[in-house]
């Protein structure tokens, strides 16, 4: 366990409960403690107007009820052009990597994914953030 990750305060937004399960344990064993979750893209918007300067990365799943987390993603972007987004997907068509990036997405990972994949991932992310 890392304490790089100590500081990040992240929002999984992930409409199936296992998933987001998974994802937090994974977050946790990265030595991550403030992980928030909404079950869906509407929830996630109304977290994020309540605590916007509160979280900075956000892991969402691409494929959700209601609001999609590309949708997800373009609101967002309209809000805060620069707040981390990680998109998660089972997705690895050309035109839906090429939507994301357009959308404004920071990065993009497969299911499935396992621990070492996510901190990769992560590590891209602080990378990123601190240039």
């Amino acid at each position: 366990m890392s304490d790089q990750f100590a500081d990040l305060k992240i929002l999984i937004v992930e409409d199936q409960g296992e998933a987001r399960a998974m994802m937090r344990n994974m977050l946790t064993e990265l030595g991550v403690t403030q992980v928030f979750e909404a079950p869906d893209g509407r929830e996630a918007m109304n977290f994020i107007d309540s605590a916007f300067d509160f979280i900075n990365l956000i892991i969402c799943d691409w494929n959700m009820p209601g609001m999609s987390g590309v949708e997800l993603l373009r609101q967002l972007r309209t809000v805060d052009p620069s707040l981390p987004f990680l998109m998660v997907t089972g997705r690895s068509d050309m035109e839906s990597v090429v939507e994301a990036k357009s959308s404004g997405v920071t990065a993009y990972i497969r299911k499935p994914f396992s621990p070492k994949q996510l901190e990769a991932k992560l590590r891209i992310i602080l990378y990123k953030m601190a240039a």
